[in-house]
């Protein structure tokens, strides 16, 4: 007998509908890899995901077919909320949009008023979790990703104590722990939701990323090392002792890309298609990248990459000191990003000092970033903590070797040596050195283009992500049947 396995996956915003972060590339990606997913790996089983998304203002209805389906409300002691749901379908998939005062009233995806964020997300995660019931369709698994559905666990948890919801049970992924969301004691209060006894610090109790994290009965960090980091003070963020006790309910999942569309051999937004069998061609993206920028045309000079947000995080600020360090030795560097305003006029200043070696765009511009991975030698990466990242991993599908911090998703993407270099401990000098190293290895065409074909033929599809996710919701969805 074939097996339905329902799968309500929440988000604030999802590829192609609505994307400000790397969040919105997950939501759109994962779940359509678990609907794709084999039979032999499903065992039979029929994988039913369902996405919800907030309607915000910046998701145009028209251009994907975004049509009305029903209002209800939902409950609230001093006045119900209407919650107005339309849906559309993504390559098959279900995607319904809640909509609401709470949600109009906010405007952007993530707003500057917190407290305007706090009622649309409470909002938000409650109301998606009735629709369940509206449409008459048991999730086996409420699928949370960060504070702004994490309110989704809290409430589930709360609800199957009151005996709704039976069997449903609950996974939260944590895509960057330092945003844990703002005080929604208020909005919980106002939806007659009570503060449970959590156990959590008493500044971590009305926050709904702590709320979620003690309600989910699974937590996954974004990669295994993000998982392992977060029980530690550097990365724990003040619930590191809180998240080792819950440690048994802890994993590591890494996120993916989509390899078809970072396809070297197929990318539309490369000047030359290449591949493994045709690495010689790429060079020819180099020239045109330089040309594009107005750097001196030079085959054999070595060209830096830089594809980020301008953010303490991402440790831009220590590209230019260490560069400076490097100023003897050949290379070019080329900077696309946009972000805090200090570290643009950094960047800038390091334009003017270097007029013939470096250029900066400070924007962000997804075919020139496609133009970067493709014609660049190497990508720096020295962020200070990266719980994913994508960069690196889109970089070596195109040739392009990454040069990153030992952290998070960095350390779990790279085979030190063999598809890029790791350093320890971000700091300019040692990014300096480790830059200064894989230069001296650059020369060494038949070494660099083994380094290069070895990170062309990693597996970072989300398919393998996908694989994982479903075992994981296979298992605590037995463990929540066998609880009393």
């Amino acid at each position: 007998m074939t097996e339905t396995l329902n799968i309500l996956f929440m988000a604030a915003e999802a590829e192609p509908f609505v994307k400000v972060g790397g969040l919105g590339d997950v939501a759109g990606a994962l779940p359509r890899a678990l609907r794709g997913l084999p039979p032999e790996v499903v065992e039979g089983s029929v994988v039913d995901v369902r996405l919800v998304l907030p309607l915000h203002s910046a998701v145009k209805a028209d251009t994907y077919g975004i049509r009305p389906l029903m209002v209800f409300p939902l409950p609230r002691p001093t006045g119900d909320v209407q919650v107005q749901v339309f849906e559309a379908a993504l390559d098959g998939m279900p995607v319904y949009f809640l909509s609401g005062d709470p949600i109009n009233s906010s405007g952007s995806v993530y707003s500057s008023d917190s407290a305007l964020d706090a009622e649309k997300y409470t909002f938000f995660s409650l109301a998606a979790l009735a629709l369940t019931k509206e449409l008459d369709w048991k999730p086996n698994v409420v699928h949370a990703n960060d504070w702004h559905t994490a309110v989704a666990c809290y409430a589930l948890l709360l609800k199957r104590w009151e005996g709704e919801f039976s069997g449903v049970t609950s996974v939260l992924t944590v895509h960057n722990m330092p945003f844990m969301g703002p005080d929604i004691s208020l909005n919980l209060e106002a939806y007659g939701i009570s503060m449970a006894q959590t156990g959590l610090p008493e500044w971590a109790r009305a926050l709904p990323l702590p709320l979620g994290l003690w309600a989910a009965d699974s937590i996954v960090a974004v990669s295994p090392t993000y998982a392992r980091e977060i029980l530690t003070p550097e990365f724990g963020c003040g619930l590191q002792d809180y998240l080792h006790a819950r440690r048994e309910s802890l994993n590591g999942i890494l996120n993916g890309i989509d390899s078809e569309s970072f396809n070297p051999a197929t990318d539309p937004a490369i000047g030359v298609n290449f591949g493994i069998p045709t690495l010689e061609k790429r060079a020819l993206n180099k020239n045109a990248l330089q040309t594009r920028l107005n750097l001196p045309v030079d085959p054999d000079v070595p060209l830096l990459g830089v594809v980020s947000r301008m953010d303490p995080q991402k440790g831009i600020d220590l590209i230019p000191k260490a560069l400076k360090k490097l100023k003897d030795l050949n290379w070019q560097a080329v900077i696309l990003g946009a972000g805090m305003p200090k570290m643009e006029e950094d960047i800038r200043f390091f334009q003017t000092e270097f007029p013939e070696r470096v250029r900066a765009e400070f924007k962000y511009d997804a075919g020139l970033a496609r133009q970067i991975y493709a014609g660049a030698d190497m990508l720096l990466m020295p962020s200070r903590y990266e719980p994913c990242g994508l960069s690196q991993m889109i970089a070596m599908r195109y040739g392009c070797i990454p040069i990153v911090s030992a952290v998070g998703g960095l350390k779990d993407t790279i085979l030190p040596n063999d598809t890029g270099f790791l350093f320890e401990k971000p700091t300019a000098a040692r990014l300096a050195t480790a830059i200064k190293k894989v230069l001296a290895i650059y020369p060494d065409h038949t070494r660099w283009q083994t380094i290069q074909k070895t990170g062309m033929s990693q597996d970072f599809s989300w398919d393998k992500s996908a694989r994982q996710y479903f075992q994981l919701y296979q298992r605590v969805s037995a463990q929540l049947a066998k609880k009393p």
